[in-house]
């Protein structure tokens, strides 16, 4: 068999009409840009999370750059997150002239590791980013504290933990601010790239919006160094249409993440769900001794596989001259060498999974 690793196709035939629909609307009325589908998807998403304002961006890595310049982040500043992690969360720090300060994850979640973050505080230090690593959030409400005890910001990566909670309370709406992507494998996805940023404060949301539209919140006054970081009008209409399906995408993911690691939990590690927490598996990632021996087998059988992430930031040669060496951050470095995604999407039946399934237990 061959497998498709996410079933883009699957989620599209689903809402093939209204998608057609929607960019045919964008077609006629011709606003391309910050058309009214702009406007209407925010409202949406500030309903759905439960905060004040969403400001739709041009992409995930485009929404952390504009929040740190939105602080006033630049030279001489620290910030401090996760060396397992996509490169954005890191990258940004670096584009806005900033130092990034990396902290170790916790074993179990795969996300910052709370203990370790007031070591990595110095008097150079602006903000926190944590991240919510393959589908769950940080156990933010000590990031929160740890951060309100020292001044600084904190600013909540949720570009894999969109649609899952913690203690009842929706990702994106448990810090200061918050940042998602919706790049098209991600659990809310659009058709291209896009992301977007959440707080309840009036004046950041202002700053947010005037930094994605070129500095400015009035055409020709331009009171911030900005970007040209608008989300496409047709992206939004796509995610509009997209956006009565997602509830019983997120309960989908639930219930087929649960039933892997249900069925794989003899065999090898499967994901933990911290307490609190709930799980949209943007990835299903399980941990085996030797996984390239494994990815090799299921790729031979047909099943894709992913590494989610192989090399780690303090690892690559553009982090450098922060001064990390091997060995620096165990927890993550031990995890980048063991952890192997399966195949994981909303529409995954049981008759595949079971083939998936199978196939892991032969190869292990």
């Amino acid at each position: 068999m061959s497998l498709a690793f996410i079933d883009l196709q699957a989620s599209y035939a689903l809402a093939k009409d209204r998608v057609n629909a929607a960019i045919q609307a964008v077609l006629d009325h011709g606003q391309f840009i910050m058309g009214p589908e702009i406007l209407e998807l925010e409202k949406t998403l500030a309903a759905y999370v439960g905060v004040k304002h969403c400001i739709t961006v041009a992409s995930g890595t485009d929404s952390l750059e504009i929040a740190l310049r939105a602080l006033g982040i630049g030279p001489g500043d620290e910030v401090i997150t996760v060396p397992f992690t996509w490169i954005s969360t890191a990258e940004v720090i670096s584009l806005v002239g900033a130092s990034p300060r990396f902290v170790d994850i916790e074993k179990d979640s795969y996300n910052i590791d709370p203990g370790r973050i007031e070591e990595a505080i110095t008097p150079k230090t602006r903000a926190i980013i944590p991240v919510g690593l393959f589908g769950q959030p940080a156990k933010m409400e000590k990031v929160n504290a740890i951060a309100d005890r020292h001044g600084i910001a904190v600013i909540e990566d949720a570009a894999q933990s969109f649609g899952s909670t913690r203690n009842g309370v929706k990702s994106c709406a448990l810090a200061r601010m918050a940042s998602t992507s919706f790049f098209p494998a991600k659990p809310l996805g659009c058709y291209g790239d896009g992301g977007a940023l959440f707080t309840d404060e009036d004046k950041l949301a202002d700053s947010f919006r005037a930094i994605r539209n070129h500095g400015g919140l009035v055409r020709h006054d331009h009171y911030l160094v900005g970007m040209n970081g608008r989300f496409d009008t047709l992206q939004a209409a796509i995610m509009l249409a997209k956006w009565q399906d997602f509830d019983a995408e997120v309960a989908a993911r639930n219930a087929i993440g649960a039933r892997y690691s249900e069925l794989l939990r003899d065999v090898c590690e499967t994901p933990s769900i911290t307490e609190g927490n709930t799980h949209v598996y943007a990835q299903y990632t399980i941990r085996v001794p030797d996984r390239t021996s494994l990815g090799n087998k299921l790729k031979e059988k047909g099943i894709p596989t992913a590494i989610y992430y192989p090399v780690c930031l303090h690892e690559q040669p553009v982090f450098a001259s922060c001064g990390y060496k091997l060995g620096c951050f165990p927890v993550s470095e031990k995890a980048a060498k063991e952890v192997i995604s399966l195949p994981m999407h909303p529409h995954l039946n049981e008759d595949t999974q079971n083939q998936i399934v199978a196939a892991v237990k032969a190869c292990l």
